[in-house]
């Protein structure tokens, strides 16, 4: 770099070091909440966020998404998971994974016959604005657990739902054997 100082060269060669961590520590910054951007924490702990077995409410930034009368229905060989998923936010959901403490991921199986709330797509169970949507019904969308056993007089099951918008969303599922 021919007229170029030591010094202005030491900033050219500092620049990209420089933006980098500057791009860097916007990614790790901390949420509205004061939380690692990215965090998923209990329902007792977010503020919007209400719980007690069998059920959930989350009502924050836009999404307002509640799921009551969660039971997993377990037996010897297996179970499913019921629960009523009511989507009031303004953009479609989808419940794209199941989780249990219990045995591992859930099959999510879409309501037969429809292309509206309750099919499964490719992004898992529809869940429309404004929709309600009742999982183990006849008809309806379904959550097999085929890992999941009887709890051995347990009353909760841990549940993990993981939404496309809400994200992952933990809540204690009551139990009932057989």
């Amino acid at each position: 770099m021919r007229g170029t100082t030591h010094t202005a060269r030491a900033v050219l060669a500092m620049s990209p070091s420089a933006a980098l961590a500057l791009l860097t520590a916007g990614c790790t910054g901390t949420g509205e909440d004061d939380r690692p951007s990215g965090a998923t924490v209990s329902a007792g702990q977010t503020p919007g966020v209400t719980s007690a077995p069998g059920r959930v409410e989350i009502r924050i930034a836009g999404i307002d998404l509640s799921v009551t009368d969660a039971v997993a229905h377990l037996g010897p060989t297996g179970g499913t998971l019921s629960m009523t998923v009511r989507n009031d936010s303004t953009v479609p959901e989808h419940l794209g994974m199941v989780g249990t403490s219990a045995g591992g991921r859930g099959v999510l199986v879409g309501a037969e016959g429809t292309k509206g709330a309750g099919a499964l797509t490719t992004a898992g169970i529809l869940l429309q604005p404004g929709s309600t949507v009742t999982f183990g019904e006849a008809g309806g969308p379904s959550v097999e657990l085929p890992r999941a056993r009887g709890t051995g007089g347990q009353r909760t099951l841990p549940v993990t739902l993981q939404f496309g918008v809400a994200g992952l969303v933990h809540l204690d599922a009551r139990v009932s054997d057989g």
